[in-house]
Order: C-alpha cells, then structure tokens, then sequence
C-alpha cells in the first residue's frame, strides 16, 4: 500500500488491548496500518514513562534552516507553533514491517526529512496561519517520531528538539514579549509535556497567554500532578473556562455523534475539552450559525483551501472527554489526498473521527478568541 504522508489520527488503549488488537488486525495491511495508528496515538497516558538514559543531542537551532518559519517581529505578541505527525514510515523491501509495525524503523525521522518537510508546510498553512493575525509565528522543524512508535520514543528526539527550539527562540527571538503555544496532535503532546518547566519559571509563565494544544490529551490527574511539582504554588497551570481567561491550556478532540469508539473509554480518565464556539465547557450545542467559518480541503484535495462558512457545530461531551461535530458528513474524509495524491483514508478507522479537522472546522472561531485572548492580556 501507499503511505499516507500528511496523517495524524488520536485514541489510546491500554498496553494489554494494543497488542491484541494489532494481532487481530496484522493480516490485514491497509486496515492493520491505520488501527496502529488509531491505536498506538499519543496521550500523556500512553506516553513512554521511563527516563530516557541514552545521550540524546538537539538539533542546532541557531540554523536558520531547522526553522519551518522565522518571522520578523512586527507584532507585539509571538506565536510558538509545533505541527502534528506528518510523516511516517514507507513499506520497502529493506523495511517489510512498515508503516503499521511499532517495531519498524526509522523510529524518527531525520530533521530534513522530505517527506516531513511538506507535511509540516501543509499544516502550518492550514493551522499555524489561524494566528497570523494576532502573532509573529516561529515554528521550528524538529525529529519527530512515527505513529506506531510514539509512545516509546515521543520523550526522545521530539521533546529533546523542541525543548531546544524553544529555549532558543526565548533567548534569541522572544525579546520579553508575550507569546501563544500553539499545536496540534504530537505537537500538542510534546508542549504539554513541556509546559510544566515553563510553569517553573513565573517570568516565563506570566507572558502565556494561552496553549492552544489542539487534538492533544489533557486531563485533570496530569495538572494535579503538574501543579504539585511547582515551587510557586500560587503558579497554576489550569483548564480554559471561558473566552477570555488568560495563561490557560486551550484542548478539544472532534468526533461525530456515532462515533464507534465513543464509549470505549469506559476505564479511562476523559480529556478535558472547551467548544471552540462558545469557548465554555457546558454541553449546551454551538450551532452552525454561531461559527466563525472553517477552512475546507476543496473536494478532496489536501493542495487548495477554502473558507467555508458555517459548516460546523460543536458540542462538549463531558463523560468521553470529546467534542461532537454533527453537521458534517461522516464520510467526508474518505477520500481526501495529500498534495502528491496519496490517499489518507480516514474512513479505515470508522466514520466520524474528525481529528485531522480539529483546526480546519473552527478555523476562523480559533482566529477570532485568539485575538480576543491577546486583547485581554494586553488590557485593549
């Protein structure tokens, strides 16, 4: 089969279902491959735990090329983006266990990985941009890890590179203004997991306005934890409440009414989720006529956008930790291609998961409370 090279879905299960589900799906390639995925995605919970003991050196960030953006400042806020899974690992006769294998290799991928490249440029074209209003927006490349093997190796390369990223960016590119996180997917997963060092440093903290950590897993246990480790217990690294608090962790991951897998998570703890029309997190549905827009493949090409108007409507599901997308066609997303034609296929992990357009359904409701934050931190 053909590697989908802009892919990045999200769920996790525990160590016990992963290997028997990988077992009952392994004759099966095509829908072997996209369970993986489904399957082995990136949640704090599912993250490796154990201390990385092997040397591990950052990319050198002072080159200019391991920069996917490097604005100049004009704006007096600043935008940290970090982009999602956009490149994974291509079946060869060299490599026959790829792309659904977590044994397969590379696990990560080099800093200039063509494939990467593109999908980095692609989403930050289709998620980064929905700051560009509000924020010059530095956006590192960095090695970041294949689908099937996140959860062994998120903590190695990723987080070592983007971590580095960012200290350079504070000490070479910020010039004490305040800044967004914003990501989405892994992206998102590496910030949080970086977000607790932030919150160490109150000087630091205090000019976050917001992590849009977007198609991320943010649950209570991890900030119980998180804010038990910080010296300033006054320090808090908390939840969105609302639309214009300010220094929060902004998260949402999109499914549709039916979705099949809504109810598997019965043992786990659900994600903490705000609707990204009414910026609350009461369950009360955010009608079509209450979006901003969303920014739409045309048909199903991944190369063109458009603006859409009101095509989504958002709904919180507490229980699930989900937010319920229910306008649009659960189908949608079957034939979508990337730029070079490679089918992306998401109808193989069941209609209505909505990951890949966490961002392209609220795009323009992402805009507009992005610079609602930024006025209200700025006191405008």
């Amino acid at each position: 089969m053909a590697m989908q090279e802009v892919l990045d879905i999200d769920h996790f299960v525990s160590n016990t279902q992963i290997k028997q589900m990988m077992r009952k799906f392994k004759g099966n390639c095509m829908r072997g491959f996209f369970m993986g995925l489904l399957i082995l995605f990136l949640a704090h919970t599912g993250y490796s735990k154990e201390k990385q003991h092997e040397k591990i050196t950052p990319v050198d960030y002072s080159i200019a090329d391991h920069w996917l953006s490097l604005p100049a400042p004009v704006k007096a806020v600043d935008v940290f983006y970090v982009y999602p899974t956009v490149w994974g690992n291509k079946s060869t006769p060299h490599n026959p266990k790829a792309p659904g294998d977590p044994e397969a290799t590379p696990h990560v991928c080099t800093i200039n990985n063509t494939s990467m490249v593109k999908g980095a440029c692609l989403t930050f074209e289709t998620q980064a941009k929905a700051f560009e209003t509000v924020g010059n927006i530095y956006a590192p490349y960095y090695r970041q890890a294949n689908v099937p093997s996140i959860m062994g190796h998120v903590e190695k390369e990723p987080l070592h590179d983007v971590t580095a990223a960012f200290d350079y960016y504070i000490k070479h590119f910020n010039h004490g203004r305040p800044f967004i996180l914003a990501a989405h997917s892994q992206g998102s997963g590496i910030l949080m997991l970086l977000l607790p060092d932030i919150a160490k440093k109150p000087e630091l903290y205090n000019r976050m306005i917001a992590a849009y950590l977007i198609g991320g897993h943010i649950q209570q246990s991890f900030l119980v934890k998180a804010n038990k480790e910080l010296p300033d217990k006054t320090q808090k690294l908390k939840f969105a409440t609302g639309p214009n608090d300010t220094g929060v962790i902004i998260s949402f991951n999109t499914r549709s009414p039916s979705w099949r897998d809504a109810n598997s998570r019965k043992n786990q703890e659900p994600d903490l989720v705000i609707n990204p029309m009414t910026w609350t997190r009461d369950e009360a549905v955010a009608t079509i006529a209450q979006g901003g827009g969303s920014l739409m493949p045309n048909g199903a090409d991944l190369g063109h956008f458009s603006n859409v108007p009101q095509y989504a409507d958002a709904r919180v599901d507490i229980k699930n930790g989900l937010l319920i997308c229910s306008t649009s066609a659960e189908s949608y997303s079957a034939d979508i291609k990337t730029p070079e034609g490679i089918s992306v296929n998401f109808a193989a992990l069941g209609p209505g998961n909505y990951h890949m357009f966490d961002y392209w359904f609220y795009y323009y409701n992402i805009r507009e409370n992005a610079e609602n934050r930024v006025n209200k931190f700025l006191g405008k």
